[in-house]
């Protein structure tokens, strides 16, 4: 079974047999019906806006359980997942180690606001395995330990302003939630009502895979700037590489203006390999923020840094920083079980071949039939999108209207039992729970989705 499994991987994908027509929708009546209920309870249904179907066909699915790589709705609809609670399921769900040491260490409470010694176990686990974090402080999300980090950069620099990217998504905190004026280096513009603008000014924003634009930004605020935030591989609003050459320049130019360099790793980071992508780029950023991934998908966060720079947060300095649920025991389990599994030895290799295999098998597809469409993919990370550009480094360079064969794909792909994010800009993650035979059922159904779509253009 396996290698006839291999020899379709391999093999010519534009000879393949295919459907010809779309399928009939799936039963969605009883998430509708928790979705009208929803909307009495919660601003549009929802306690996360993607969330909400926007972006695509129909209303939202409910999640009734998930385990492997499969998830179910309230309506009985199997799916394979490619979303995985975004992306920090990379064991599947409902992963039996997991599971277990979170069993168990829930029988001795779930709550304390006091420090116990899972905190010591997880991150002796990360500090010995990580060679860019000497201390690290946990939080309870991936934004909070960004919003810390801007913090920490600020008070250690004694500076104010923050140079990101257009394209870049750090969470909701408000200093962070801006979008580009017009004009090569502007201040950020709010991107969401009930943000200041004074806190917006604080921010500088500028293009991606820009040299000249940071050039000029430490140029035109000299000795303002106390920090550079990026994405570890911007993968929030499509999946934009750069090159390493561009982010070893960020490094250097932070160096001369005594600027620090944070990279938000809340996806990349024990994602790409247990060090990121800064292991992945052979960058050393100053900070580095991580999310939900090293709780087993719990809400944990955490950012880390030298213990130099560390040393700057209370109680040992003067940056404040603190959290009744930061390193809750429970997610603390999670985390110790979870890592545990990413340090066996040839977990990465054979995760991101999987998913190389995957994504290229779909692009040789595309490629075949001659369609629009580019299959990005960084480690066990994938982008399906719909353009003929080899690279896509910056957010101008999506086309919007490249949204309306998505809403097509996503339809089509519910309907054949494949999940994957509600929204074109959206990343998918191939985990550890994805055997071949699901990823081989998982492109059979992106490619007949395909041919609906280009047949329809």
């Amino acid at each position: 079974m396996l290698e006839s499994l291999k020899k379709m991987f391999s093999g010519n994908e534009g000879d393949m047999p295919v459907s010809t027509g779309s399928k009939p929708d799936i039963s969605r009546e009883k998430s509708a019906e928790l979705y009208e209920k929803a909307k009495n309870y919660f601003p549009g249904g929802v306690n996360s806006p993607v969330r909400a179907f926007k972006s695509v066909y129909g209303t939202p699915l409910f999640i009734q359980k998930g385990d492997g790589c499969f998830v179910w709705d309230a309506d009985g609809n199997q799916f394979i997942d490619f979303c995985g609670s975004w992306g920090p399921l990379i064991l599947g769900h409902n992963h039996p180690k997991v599971r277990d040491k979170v069993t168990e260490v829930m029988q001795n409470g779930m709550s304390f606001g006091a420090p116990t010694a899972l905190e010591n176990e997880l991150a002796e686990l990360i500090i010995k395995n990580n060679k860019f974090v000497e201390k690290i402080r946990f939080t309870s999300s991936g934004t909070e330990a960004v919003m810390s980090a801007i913090r920490l950069a600020r008070g250690y620099t004694g500076k104010d302003k923050i140079i990101k990217f257009e394209g870049c998504y750090h969470g909701h905190t408000d200093s962070l939630l801006v979008k580009a004026g017009s004009g090569l280096v502007t201040f950020g513009e709010t991107s969401s009502a009930g943000v200041p603008k004074s806190f917006a000014q604080e921010t500088i924003v500028i293009p991606l895979n820009d040299k000249d634009a940071i050039k000029a930004a430490f140029e035109q605020f000299k000795d303002e700037v106390a920090a550079v935030i990026i994405e570890g591989i911007p993968a929030n609003n499509g999946l934009l590489m750069q090159d390493v050459e561009y982010i070893k320049y960020l490094e250097n130019i932070c160096k001369e203006n005594k600027a620090l360099l944070i990279f938000d790793e809340v996806i990349t980071g024990f994602r790409l390999g247990f060090e990121g992508a800064a292991a992945h780029y052979g960058v050393k950023p100053d900070i580095v923020t991580y999310g939900k991934i090293i709780g087993g998908g719990l809400p944990v966060g955490m950012y880390g840094a030298s213990a130099e720079i560390m040393g700057h947060i209370s109680p040992d300095g003067g940056v404040y920083q603190a959290g009744t649920l930061s390193g809750n025991p429970v997610a603390m389990a999670a985390g110790i079980a979870q890592l545990t599994e990413l340090l066996r030895s040839g977990f990465y290799k054979e995760l991101n071949n999987k998913a190389s295999e995957f994504a290229e098998s779909i692009q040789r597809f595309a490629t075949a039939r001659n369609y629009k469409l580019k299959v990005f993919h960084v480690g066990s990370i994938f982008w399906l999108a719909f353009t003929d550009k080899d690279k896509i480094q910056s957010a101008d360079d999506i086309d919007p209207t490249s949204m309306e064969k998505f809403k097509v794909l996503h339809r089509e792909l519910l309907n054949r039992g494949i999940y994957i994010g509600p929204s074109g800009y959206e990343v998918g993650f191939v985990s550890a729970a994805h055997t071949k035979i699901e990823l081989e059922k998982a492109k059979r159904a992106i490619l007949e989705s395909l041919d609906v779509v280009f047949r329809n253009k």
